[in-house]
Order: C-alpha cells, then sequence, then structure tokens
C-alpha cells in the first residue's frame, strides 16, 4: 500500500474534479478488489491451523486493517471534499487549479507548479497543496508580479512568468 499519509488536519477540504474521480477509484479498487482478495487469503490462511505461529494469517490481518483504515478515512474524507470545477473569474491571476511558472530571483533557476488539494498533491509533478507556503504567497499573483516566500529552507522572491489553467 504504500506510505500513505492523511493531509495535515484543518487542512484545506477542496479538490480537483480528476482527483475527486482518482481517490473514488481507488476506494472502489480497494472495497472491490483488493479487500475480498485479502478476506478469502485471510480465510485460507485461519484454515491452515495454529493462528499464534501463522505469520500469513498475521501479515493478512495486518493487510485487511490497513485496507480498512484507507477504506474508512476515504469515506469519510469523500464526503467532505469540494469539487472545484472550472477556471476562477478572473484566469489571469494565480488561483486554485492554476498553473504557473516562477523564476528564483536570486538563482535565475525557473519551475513550474500546479495548486492542487492536499490530498492529491505530487512533487515530481509539480503540483503543490493550496495548504503549502508557495501556493499560499502565489494566491492573487499575477504575470510579472513578484513575491516573497518564507521556505523551510528560507526566505526566497520570486517572479511570475506565466499563469494557465488546464481545461481538464
Amino acid at each position: 500500500m504504500g506510505r500513505w499519509r492523511p493531509p495535515a488536519e484543518g487542512s484545506t477540504a477542496i479538490i480537483t474534479r480528476a482527483g475527486f474521480e482518482r481517490l473514488r477509484a481507488e476506494l472502489d479498487e480497494l472495497w472491490r478488489v483488493r479487500r475480498p482478495a485479502v478476506v478469502k487469503a485471510l480465510a485460507e490462511a485461519a484454515a491452515e491451523g495454529d493462528r499464534s505461529e501463522n505469520a500469513e494469517y498475521t501479515y493478512r490481518k495486518k493487510q485487511l486493517g490497513e485496507i480498512d483504515r484507507r477504506v474508512r478515512y476515504l469515506t469519510k474524507r469523500l464526503e467532505a471534499l469540494k469539487v472545484a470545477e472550472g477556471a476562477p473569474s478572473d484566469p489571469g491571476a494565480i488561483f486554485f487549479g492554476a498553473v504557473f511558472e516562477i523564476e528564483d530571483e536570486a538563482s535565475g533557476d525557473t519551475a513550474r507548479y500546479r495548486i492542487v488539494g492536499p490530498d492529491e498533491t505530487d512533487a515530481k509533478a509539480g503540483w503543490i497543496s493550496i495548504d503549502s507556503p508557495l501556493a499560499r504567497a502565489a494566491l492573487r499573483k499575477r504575470v510579472d508580479d513578484e513575491f516573497e516566500v518564507q521556505l523551510p529552507a528560507g526566505p526566497a522572491r520570486y517572479l511570475v512568468l506565466s499563469v494557465a489553467y488546464e481545461s481538464a
């Protein structure tokens, strides 16, 4: 299952339509595919006899607990989430769902980010949480605006190079 962690307490309950559909598909796959397979394997391991020294039984029991925990979390989280549809009324400024490119004023390096909900962040793809310091500082900025942000590594200044919104 990997090293999944829930979003921090008090995180913003907003998500893109694609992110919502991914979470719903994960819940469906866990409930309809993975859980029944683990329950069957658990029953087979239990039928082998002494459960106190049965590693397969212990493993399957733990696996079932992890699946059930994730199913409970997803069920509650999906009910609480609000799906943000479409681009904002001012597509020239950075808001939720924006794909924006910034330039570090100190090094001249550029980076491209997309502001998404805390449940769908992906560092490799450049998807940052709306709750992150960089996203909070970038909100409402436009092309050619400069802003300063306090990052864990220290303060940084950026220049906004582009702002766009994906249609999907």
